[in-house]
């Protein structure tokens, strides 16, 4: 019984002291410069309301204007956020839509109704702390129906 106490505490130590390492690792919280001319409200018409939804629940992730929470500043869920970000940003950046060429952006502009509709988006991770980025259904039908009238088939 000792000796799993003992071991029980020289694992709490190790793993207490691989966090505070961790701690060191350094994260790019970056937020590249924006260029107004170029972000998707430049170059699409974007409605009020969807402009709304957009800056809700999608543009922390998918724009140069990430608001970065104090826990991502914290290992290793900062990893993972710088991750998500990273990737978000690569798929789709609102702040950049207009250095897509059109095929593109016409492909983006389908892909944000798909990963709506699928549940995909907004990723079910963030949703976990930022409930207020739930779309209702109604938000996603109007997101939906402005992609849909944006695209020129």
């Amino acid at each position: 019984m000792k000796r799993v106490a003992i071991w029980l505490r020289r694992s709490g130590l190790a793993l207490l002291a691989l966090l505070i390492v961790a701690q060191f690792i350094p994260v790019n919280h970056a937020n590249p410069s924006v260029d107004p001319a170029k972000s998707i409200y430049a170059k699409e018409k974007v409605p009020a309301p969807v402009k709304v939804i957009f800056d809700r629940s999608c543009a922390n992730c998918h724009s140069n204007n990430t608001q970065w929470p104090w826990y991502s500043h914290v290992a290793p869920v900062s990893w993972m956020v710088a991750n998500d970000v990273h990737e978000a940003r690569a798929k789709m950046n609102l702040s950049t839509w207009g250095d897509y060429p059109a095929d593109k952006r016409e492909e983006r502009l389908e892909e944000i109704c798909e990963q709506l509709t699928n549940g995909d988006m907004p990723d079910p991770k963030y949703l976990l702390i930022h409930r207020n980025a739930r779309l209702t259904p109604s938000e996603r039908d109007a997101v939906c129906q402005w992609t849909e009238d944006s695209r020129q088939y």
